[in-house]
């Protein structure tokens, strides 16, 4: 049986030919007439064009955003497990702020209203007088007004036994309206009356507050308001 021996021969140099004869006198005007090479060339230049221009116009983009989401995420999954925690906690949460507001309610009725302050004054003057002092000087201040409360400054200077004047002290903490002694100074007298009179001298600036009714919360809101709008104008 003859065997045949096939001998493929490849002429590298004429292949290159080939191909450069297909790229040679192209017609851009009519593309569809090239070859199948320069077709397949001229295709795969325009989608890595396309792909390129894809990129930079809007994938672009797109990465940075995700680039701010990606660091964006540590904080967020601490703001989550915050939030899980108090989620957990809720109702003991719950439970504290229902005690902080009948504490808030009972601070409230330690302060007097706008028509229960002339009472009030007469309790510190009372309370002096109880324990035997002189008022040399009793003059209530201009009231400051803060969000949702007055401070009404009062002037004191009241003369008397040692004693009676630390019971006096007490006797102002101890009332039924919140009542704060600021700045005192404690004086001996001088001159004759060192030695006619075994008493002391104190000066002190007594502080009440008291809450403000429906209208004067909304003229502070409206006074608010008014400050914001003239900060930003």
């Amino acid at each position: 049986m003859a065997s045949k021996s096939i001998n493929l021969k490849f002429d590298l140099n004429a292949a290159f030919e080939d191909v450069a004869e297909q790229f040679r006198g192209l017609n851009f005007n009519e593309p569809g007439q090239w070859p199948l090479l320069p077709k397949l060339a001229a295709f795969f230049v325009t989608v890595v064009a396309v792909c390129a221009m894809s990129w930079f116009l809007v994938l672009a983009d797109v990465q940075s955003v995700l680039d701010g989401e990606r660091e964006r995420e540590p904080t967020l999954k601490e703001d989550y497990r915050s939030k899980l925690a108090q989620a957990v906690n809720l109702p003991e949460l719950r439970k504290q702020k229902s005690q902080v507001e009948e504490y808030v309610t009972q601070l409230e009725k330690q302060l007097p209203g706008k028509a229960e302050m002339d009472a009030l004054l007469s309790d510190i003057n009372q309370a002096g007088l109880g324990r035997g002092l002189q008022f040399e000087l009793f003059r209530p201040g201009q009231v400051v007004v803060k969000d949702f409360y007055a401070e009404q400054p009062i002037s004191l200077r009241v003369s008397g036994r040692y004693h009676d004047i630390g019971a006096f002290a007490a006797d102002v903490s101890n009332l039924s309206r919140i009542v704060t002694l600021h700045n005192l100074v404690v004086l001996a007298p001088t001159g004759k009356d060192a030695t006619t009179s075994g008493g002391l001298s104190m000066e002190a600036t007594a502080r009440t507050y008291r809450y403000l009714d429906a209208n004067e919360v909304m003229e502070q809101k409206k006074a608010a308001a008014k400050s914001k709008t003239g900060a930003k104008t």
